[in-house]
C-alpha cells in the first residue's frame, strides 16, 4: 500500500518538477525578451518589460519550491557524508534516521510558519510594491505547500531507509 502511495507522490512531484522547468522556460524568455527590447529599439514600441526583473524574481523562487521535493526524492540536495561513509555502517543508519527526523521536524516547522505568515498577510490584505502591486500572501502561499510536500516526501523516505540494508543511503550522491 505505502509503496503505491509512494509511487504515485513520485510522479506527482516529477510533473511538478516539470513545471519549474516550465517556468525556467518562462523566466528565460521573460528576461531574453526584455533584452532584445532594450538593445532592439523598435519604433512605437516598448522600450523593455519594467517588470522583468520583478516576475524574474518570483519565478526563480517558484522554480526552487517546485523542483525542492524531487530533488529531495532524488538524493539531488545538498548532502555532505564523508563521516557517513567512514563510520560503522549501523550507526551510519542510525544517523541517517536523525538527519530524516530533523529534516521532518523543520519542514513541518516550515509549512506552520509558512502557513501563518500567510494567513497574516491575507488578513492585513498586505501589498507588495514594486512595479507590480501584488498581494503579498500570493508570493507566500507556495511556502507551507511545498514543506509540506517535502514533509511527505521526508516519511516515504524513511519508510525506504527502514527497509534498505542498514546502513548509509546508497541513493544519494556522495563524494566517497
Amino acid at each position: 500500500m505505502i509503496d503505491k502511495l509512494s509511487e504515485a507522490y513520485g510522479r506527482f512531484i516529477s510533473a511538478l518538477a516539470l513545471f519549474g522547468c516550465l517556468l525556467l522556460l518562462a523566466m528565460m524568455l521573460i528576461i531574453v525578451t526584455d533584452v532584445a527590447l532594450r538593445n532592439f529599439a523598435v519604433s512605437g514600441g516598448p522600450q523593455g518589460l519594467g517588470w522583468s526583473n520583478e516576475v524574474s524574481e518570483f519565478l526563480l523562487y517558484l522554480i526552487t519550491l517546485s523542483v525542492a521535493p524531487w530533488l529531495l526524492r532524488q538524493g539531488q540536495h545538498i548532502r555532505v557524508d564523508i563521516l557517513l561513509q567512514a563510520i560503522p555502517k549501523k550507526l551510519a543508519w542510525a544517523l541517517e534516521w536523525v538527519g530524516d527526523l530533523l529534516g521532518l521536524a523543520c519542514c513541518l516547522v516550515m509549512s506552520t510558519y509558512g502557513a501563518q505568515a500567510t494567513w497574516a498577510s491575507y488578513s492585513a490584505n498586505s501589498l507588495s510594491i514594486k512595479t507590480l502591486v501584488t498581494p503579498e500572501w500570493w508570493s507566500l502561499a507556495p511556502l507551507p505547500v511545498v514543506f509540506i510536500l517535502l514533509s511527505i516526501e521526508m516519511i516515504f523516505r524513511m519508510h525506504r531507509l527502514w527497509l534498505a540494508e542498514r546502513g548509509p543511503r546508497s541513493d544519494a550522491v556522495s563524494a566517497a
